[in-house]
């Protein structure tokens, strides 16, 4: 089974900066970390995704389309709350996918609690920290089981 982590603008340097919002394991430390963490799951096989680009991000989740990817767990940070085009994108790929956030964005400013991508999601799950893209994986993968994918 093949999932995506993709990670949108200025998420290249969790763990350094923010910490108070973001936390401290860095984005080199996700893919171990959620390994490490997933239970009774075999053949993953994680693509852990960052970029600050929007046209970049779409690329990337066009070429996991055409690759006959299985599920997305994504967190696209500030494109959340902005980015008609992503969430065109995530829905006519027709790969189901969880939106993650570090933070409680419901915590945080009003403009953050508008998500553009959270319609077609399978679920949105945020405040967790680092956890937060552990409970996508697991959540997308019952999905993923359930759909027969």
């Amino acid at each position: 089974m093949k999932i995506a982590i993709i990670n949108g603008p200025n998420l290249k340097f969790i763990g350094q900066r923010e910490t108070n919002i973001y936390g401290k394991h860095s984005l080199k430390d996700l893919r171990k970390y959620i390994l490490a963490n997933i239970h009774n799951v075999k053949d993953l096989e994680l693509d852990i995704y960052q970029s600050n680009s929007e046209g970049k991000l779409i690329d990337y989740i066009e070429e996991f389309w055409i690759n006959k990817g299985n599920g997305i767990v994504i967190n696209a940070g500030a494109y959340t709350h902005t980015s008609i085009a992503l969430a065109d994108c995530l829905k006519w790929i027709n790969i189901p996918y969880i939106e993650v956030h570090l933070s409680n964005v419901y915590a945080r400013e009003s403009f953050r609690h508008k998500s553009f991508i959270a319609k077609n999601a399978v679920g949105v799950i945020c405040g967790f920290g680092i956890d937060s893209y552990v409970l996508g994986v697991e959540a997308l993968i019952k999905k993923i089981k359930v759909r027969g994918g």
